[in-house]
């Protein structure tokens, strides 16, 4: 196996949830110049749209997110084909 392949500079990194504020720490290598502070220990900062938390995979709950109006355009795009 080749020697330095890996980083050398993990550390542990909070990943925030930004649809439900949820807040997780796991060890990574990630650049972020802003930080949180999570149970009174400041760690860098991850902001993330969406997550094992809020995912309707893992949650069981379907969630429809219409952004930027995409499901009104494409069946305005489209109602020229129904019957």
């Amino acid at each position: 196996m080749k020697k330095d392949t890996h980083p050398k500079d993990y550390r542990l990194v909070a990943f925030k949830d930004m649809s439900n504020d949820d807040v997780f720490l796991t060890k990574s290598t990630a650049n972020t110049s802003e930080t949180i502070e999570h149970e009174g220990v400041e760690y860098p900062l991850v902001k993330m749209e969406i997550s094992r938390t809020s995912h309707p995979y893992y949650t069981g709950k379907s969630k429809l997110v219409d952004t930027a109006g995409r499901i009104d355009k494409f069946k305005t795009k489209y109602s020229k084909f129904k019957k």
